[in-house]
């Protein structure tokens, strides 16, 4: 973090010192989780629903922290900055000042935002890597995607960072326009429009709505890809590709196809799922002639062609040369938890944790993903679990997914919890065998099916919302070789 005194931090936040605080006391970092102070922190005490953080302010300081940013007074002897509303509004406010700070120094920095409705983190890390070479860089840990996780990033931004990448979600309207307000991205990424948090936005239409935010908020295009706003949006996906109207920025397309600005040629997967291809652009190059660079990317599943696409064109719209860009993508393995985390056992049993999020899209693409690692004489399993958010079209969602796996021709697919019923019933109206889908009424289950059932040779994927719990069974199976000798309890089969 770039280095501010609490009297700045005061007059950022419209606070007020209290407590005997040190105007001229220097703050290093900001912290929310008081088991993380070091010293020269600031602890911003947020109140949440178990706990709150004013209730940890002295430990904090314990701890080292400067003083507790705070919604009320701490004490005499407890120095905080006391702020006249919420903690979570006043670290937006923070956020600038520091972005501020650093945009008035004169070495080059760029704010990179990236929505969409999948594949928003994977993204993220991907590009982390891309812009590497152009100096350091500053991106979320996990998916810090939120009115919280957006400020406490920018906050980690200091003197020399180059670029800092901004992850935004959105459960309704105004929220990434609320995020891009903190940190004023010059360059933004839709990847897709898509059904997660359907049950939030109404219709597929209100997302659309909502991720175009995002390219609205650009500055307007200048003289050059490295100078004004630059829109990078999916042309693979119509409703991205519409929004193209909807920005000042500089338009750059990713896709498969011949027409996008930045594009894959020749796709293969190799036997882990692992796709190499063409990446072929001509932004940046001399004379606007198009280049062709090979890529090898080490995270599994052919969606990460998409991902990496944009990920390339927006380290291009930062000057990263396009071959420092194909190299970059090549050493970029997966970075954050239970996003196509690929573990093969001692036993012989690949595991494919891809259960910290889930939504129809992201569902079908982990079942191709699954599909392309079979390996010869052996089988695939697809544990699924309920997506949440969907609204009133869970039910059909979950329905269909079974009904793709069916048409995939997964081995088996395992069903858990009561919101992924449907999951099997629909496999089973598509013309599953009884040995092919099965339903489990918990994680628990699930975990002595696969224990007695699963062989040398097999693939299993685990996918699920995050808040369905199944991440953590991905993680077990990882963790230890097939146990043998289980009985599968609570099994049901049509």
């Amino acid at each position: 973090m770039i280095r501010i005194a609490l009297g700045d931090v005061a007059a950022a936040t419209g606070g007020r010192l209290t407590g005997g605080a040190d105007a001229a006391a220097e703050v290093s970092g900001v912290v929310v989780d008081s088991r993380a102070v070091a010293s020269g922190d600031l602890f911003a005490a947020v109140p949440g629903e178990r706990v709150d953080g004013h209730d940890h302010a002295v430990g904090a300081l314990g701890s080292g922290a400067v003083a507790v940013l705070a919604e009320r007074d701490l004490g005499d002897d407890v120095p905080a900055v006391v702020v006249p509303g919420r903690v979570l509004d006043a670290l937006p406010a923070l956020a600038r000042e520091v972005l501020a700070r650093r945009r008035a120094l004169p070495a080059p920095f760029d704010v990179v935002g990236v929505t969409g409705s999948s594949g928003k983190t994977s993204t993220k890390d991907l590009l982390a890597a891309v812009l590497a070479p152009a100096g350091p860089v500053v991106a979320p840990p996990g998916s810090y995607n939120n009115e919280l996780g957006v400020p406490l990033t920018a906050l980690r931004v200091e003197e020399d960072t180059r670029a800092l990448v901004v992850e935004m979600g959105a459960r309704g309207k105004g929220h990434v326009a609320h995020l891009c307000g903190i940190v004023e991205p010059r360059v933004g990424a839709v990847l897709n429009v898509g059904s997660a948090h359907l049950g939030e936005f109404g219709s597929v239409e209100g997302i659309a709505a909502a991720k175009g935010e995002l390219v609205e908020a650009l500055p307007a295009a200048g003289d050059g890809l490295l100078d004004g706003g630059v829109a990078v949006l999916n042309a693979d996906d119509g409703r991205v590709a519409g929004m193209a109207t909807r920005t000042r920025a500089r338009v750059v397309t990713t896709g498969w196809g011949p027409d996008a600005d930045v594009r894959a040629q020749d796709v293969q997967l190799d036997a882990m799922g692992r796709a190499r291809f063409v990446l072929t652009s001509s932004l940046g190059s001399a004379g606007g002639s198009a280049r062709e660079v090979p890529v090898q990317l080490l995270v599994h599943g052919e969606h990460h062609v998409s991902n990496a696409l944009a990920a390339a064109a927006c380290g291009l719209a930062v000057g990263v040369p396009l071959d420092d860009v194909a190299a970059a993508l090549g050493r970029a393995g997966a970075a954050s938890p239970g996003r196509m985390q690929v573990t093969e056992r001692p036993d012989g049993v690949v595991v494919v944790n891809d259960a910290y999020n889930a939504n129809p899209e992201s569902m079908r693409a982990a079942l191709r993903a699954l599909k392309s690692m079979q390996r010869p004489g052996g089988r695939t399993w697809a544990v699924v679990g309920e997506m949440l958010e969907l609204g009133a079209a869970a039910r059909d969602e979950h329905d269909a997914v079974g009904r793709y796996a069916v048409r995939l021709d997964v081995s088996r697919l395992v069903a858990v919890g009561k919101g992924a019923r449907p999951v099997h019933t629909g496999a089973v109206l598509e013309g599953s065998y009884a040995e092919e889908s099965v339903w489990v009424p918990d994680l628990e289950a699930a975990e002595q099916l696969l224990a007695d059932e699963l062989a040398p040779g097999d693939v299993v994927l685990v996918k699920s919302s995050n808040g369905a719990g199944l991440r953590v069974l991905g993680e077990r199976l990882a963790l230890v070789g097939a146990a043998g000798g289980a009985t599968a309890a609570g099994v049901t089969t049509p």
